[in-house]
């Protein structure tokens, strides 16, 4: 029988959202509802209620979040009532040409579930990445349901279904980072400082942390960067060839994603170097650089979607790293907040305050 739970809307492009009454339908065929224990306030949610990534009105919004399964559809095997997962927006099919070839992290046709949540009066909702998690409850795909240890911190563990995930994929999985090697991180939010936590973990000995903001650049080296840079005043591709011998680093992650910054990514990284884009730029962002540059610089120039992750590797072996005291997620949750906090969350998270709001639910 369907459910009537509340839940935060964007009902037009730039109007505040709303907390209201939505309609969670019982789960079909290869579905689940989860019962929503934390979900972190991130910039994406922010993007789509400026209109930034399409015009399906209204939103469903929320995305970055654990909690219970609390029923499955039929033909679900992979998890049951009572599951601690968390919820992930790469819910791999099997069947693609990405994943026939072994590579499942580019998957082209990942799942969401087949029936839409929506308004009280029947109006269909649209879920942010197909998840729709500032809601106490939400039905998705079970392929977007990861099982990891219950006894972990529900607004932690979150964190590992977006931001988070894609920072520390994008140091770990994407550039593979390894030990001994230096690391530039351009923008220090919570996807920058998350890859800074995966340089770390991954044994960098140089991380270099460059963003515009002290604050951030004070969050930065607790989090693992060895060295800061304000690019406010300082030409941040210099800095960082003079922290690296000359040379520039073996690494080097766009966490902003725009063309200044990453022409910055560029040209501040060693010859045969890897620059890595994270950051998400705008379809008006246009890059003009000499060709010549391209080929005389020679390395790896790559995007990061998703961290290039796999849920089910990743997802449990992280929340076993800080479990064990190896992973400082805590440290990326500056406040905790109700379902009726999200817009001054967005407000927050805009002027550069928190690292992560998490909504508690």
């Amino acid at each position: 029988m369907a459910q009537q739970v509340r839940g935060v809307i964007a009902r037009s492009k730039g109007a505040p959202v709303e907390l209201v009454d939505i309609v969670v339908p019982d789960p079909g065929p290869g579905e689940v509802v989860v019962a929503i224990a934390a979900c972190g306030v991130c910039h994406t949610d922010l993007t789509y209620r400026e209109g930034g990534i399409n015009d399906e009105f209204p939103f469903l919004l929320g995305h970055e979040a654990a909690g219970t399964v609390e029923s499955v559809g039929e033909g679900v095997d992979s998890v049951a009532p009572g599951d601690f997962v968390i919820l992930n927006w790469r819910a791999v099919c099997g069947t693609c040409r990405a994943c026939k070839r072994g590579r499942p992290q580019y998957c082209f046709n990942t799942f969401n579930a087949a029936q839409k949540m929506t308004l009280t009066d029947g109006t269909e909702l649209t879920p942010a990445l197909g998840i729709g998690a500032f809601a106490d409850k939400t039905l998705v795909h079970a392929g977007q349901c990861t099982k990891v240890d219950p006894t972990v911190d529900p607004a932690v563990a979150g964190l590992l279904g977006c931001g988070v995930m894609a920072g520390l994929g994008a140091a770990v999985n994407t550039a593979g980072v390894t030990r001994g090697d230096s690391v530039a991180v351009i923008g220090c939010g919570g996807v920058g400082d998350a890859a800074i936590v995966g340089a770390h973990l991954a044994g960098a000995t140089t991380i270099i942390a460059v963003d515009r903001d002290e604050q951030k650049l004070n969050w930065a080296a607790e989090l693992g960067a060895t060295h800061t840079v304000n690019a406010t005043d300082t030409d941040a591709v210099a800095a960082v060839q003079e922290l690296t011998g000359g040379f520039g680093a073996d690494v080097v992650i766009d966490a902003v994603g725009r063309p200044e910054t990453w022409k910055q990514a560029f040209y501040a990284r060693d010859l045969a170097g890897t620059v890595v884009l994270v950051g998400v730029p705008t379809p008006d962002m246009k890059l003009e650089m000499p060709l010549l540059d391209f080929f005389s610089r020679g390395g790896s120039l790559k995007s990061s979607w998703y961290g290039d992750c796999l849920p089910e590797r990743d997802f449990p072996m992280l929340v076993d790293l800080h479990q064990q005291g190896r992973l400082p997620l805590d440290k990326f949750v500056t406040e905790r907040i109700a379902l009726d906090g999200v817009e001054k969350a967005f407000h927050t998270m805009h002027v550069g305050e928190v690292l992560r709001s998490v909504v508690i639910l």
